[in-house]
């Protein structure tokens, strides 16, 4: 049996699993805490990637590994391979004018780089620093994301072994950095001058899919040259390498945050914003658009109710689709999508008939999905076809969130049982670099609820 790694270092932890290369079953796991901020140490990263490799049982056995990582971030590198300052986060927001600054300098930047730039991204951070650290940003010679520079220090670079020239990244977490076009494959020099001040530093070199970024040089009870490393990835990405989507599957991602993403061989190009036009991990495209009211939507109104999660479910199954009129637009916390962060969540259709405990659970789940069909139909205006929905995260366990959603989406919704869908997206990863072919292995579905559309529960929110 050859043994394959994939990690998801997150935003809060750093996750390792070891599975089958042929199967995908998982033989053993390690994990580690990440400090919390928006902005960290990366050696922080690194101790917590030792740590969860050594609660794994170590890779003495592995054939490869590869790493996925949260994306979008900032690691900035001087010419000694050390890092000059803590590493800005993708939900490090006091890039918000750097990113608004930049969009009004090149209008064209959805044509450049598939995305219009929001505070999450690398570019928005270089410029931030350009403009409050002028001298941190003059002693910049490589800029790396979160993934890039783990996968470097694993391979035995850094400061004791500075080969910049040695960086590398995938097409997925480098489409997000607001300086690189996924459908030529190249980085946007000029972006990366305006954003930083300086056009000339050196930046990962772009690993093709299925293809090795070297071997594991930073763990001495291992032989040289014995483990090999794959290109690694972005989190989506890897969550659509590990849960097998193909072109035609969406994944609706239902976190603190929600996210709708699709595998497509189409490029996006939004002028709105709406969509980012991600690249894959695959080879073909990731167009992304994402909610900032999702799970904690839900988590509100069973407050609220003074029922848990359970109860609230059972409330909104006892209701009808439409909840009587009742409508909850879940703004509670502002919104990315649409662009309305001042906004408040308001509840429509109010009546003595529509006010009951009942109705208001279910205009919660339905509110919440709704947003989030709201951004399937973004992606369709860029030329999406959705086939299938793959419905991942907490709340999509819940059979009221799901038996809804298949009654707000308009094709056939799955849910996949709970899993570390990025860190296996990036096992697979690994197993792909030592066959040379993508593996095939079959994801476990735990309901499948069936089609059961009616138009009245978005056409009512939509009116609002």
């Amino acid at each position: 049996m050859t043994l394959v790694a994939g990690v998801d270092s997150s935003t809060q932890s750093c996750k390792v699993v070891i599975v089958d290369a042929s199967t995908g079953a998982i033989v053993r796991t390690g994990r580690a805490s990440h400090p919390d901020g928006t902005e960290v140490d990366p050696e922080r990263w690194w101790e917590a990637l030792l740590a969860a490799i050594a609660e794994a049982g170590g890779l003495a056995d592995v054939a490869a590994v590869s790493i996925g990582g949260q994306q979008h971030g900032m690691v900035v590198l001087d010419h000694g391979g050390r890092v000059i300052r803590p590493a800005l986060l993708w939900n490090d927001t006091r890039s918000a004018q750097a990113a608004r600054d930049l969009a009004a300098e090149f209008p064209d930047l959805a044509a450049r780089t598939g995305s219009v730039p929001v505070a999450s991204f690398t570019s928005t951070k270089l410029r931030w620093l350009r403009d409050n650290e002028p001298e941190n940003a003059a002693n910049v010679a490589a800029v790396a994301l979160p993934h890039d520079w783990l996968t470097w220090r694993l391979r035995g670079f850094g400061p004791e072994n500075p080969r910049l020239d040695a960086l590398t990244t995938d097409r997925s977490d480098a489409s997000g950095t607001g300086y690189f076009d996924s459908v030529t494959g190249e980085y946007d020099r000029e972006v990366l001058g305006a954003a930083l001040g300086n056009s000339g530093v050196q930046l990962p070199r772009v690993v093709v899919p299925g293809g090795s970024a070297g071997f594991v040089g930073a763990l001495p009870e291992l032989p040289t040259a014995s483990v090999v490393v794959g290109p690694g990835a972005g989190d989506n990405a890897g969550a659509a390498l590990g849960l097998g989507a193909r072109d035609g599957d969406v994944v609706v991602s239902i976190g603190t945050s929600g996210t709708v993403f699709a595998v497509t061989g189409i490029p996006s190009r939004d002028e709105s914003g709406a969509v980012a036009g991600f690249a894959d991990a695959s080879g073909l495209y990731l167009p992304l658009v994402a909610t900032l009211n999702a799970a904690r939507v839900l988590d509100s109104t069973a407050a609220l109710l003074g029922v848990d999660f359970d109860g609230l479910g059972a409330l909104a199954l006892a209701a009808e689709p439409g909840a009587g009129g009742l409508v909850l637009q879940p703004y509670f916390e502002g919104e990315r999508t649409p662009n309305l962060p001042d906004a408040t969540a308001t509840l429509f259709g109010m009546t003595i008939a529509s006010t009951t405990r009942e109705n208001l659970a279910r205009a919660a789940v339905e509110g919440l999905l709704c947003g989030l069909a709201a951004g399937l139909d973004a992606l369709r205006a860029q030329g999406v076809v959705a086939t299938r929905i793959l419905l991942i995260g907490g709340a999509a366990q819940n059979p009221a969130v799901s038996a809804i959603a298949a009654q707000v989406f308009d094709v056939p919704v799955v849910v996949p049982a709970p899993g570390e869908y990025v860190a296996l997206g990036a096992a697979a990863q690994a197993a792909w670099t030592v066959a040379g072919e993508r593996p095939e292995w079959v994801l476990p579905i735990v309901s499948e609820p069936a089609p059961d559309y009616r138009p009245v529960i978005r056409q009512q929110y939509s009116a609002r």
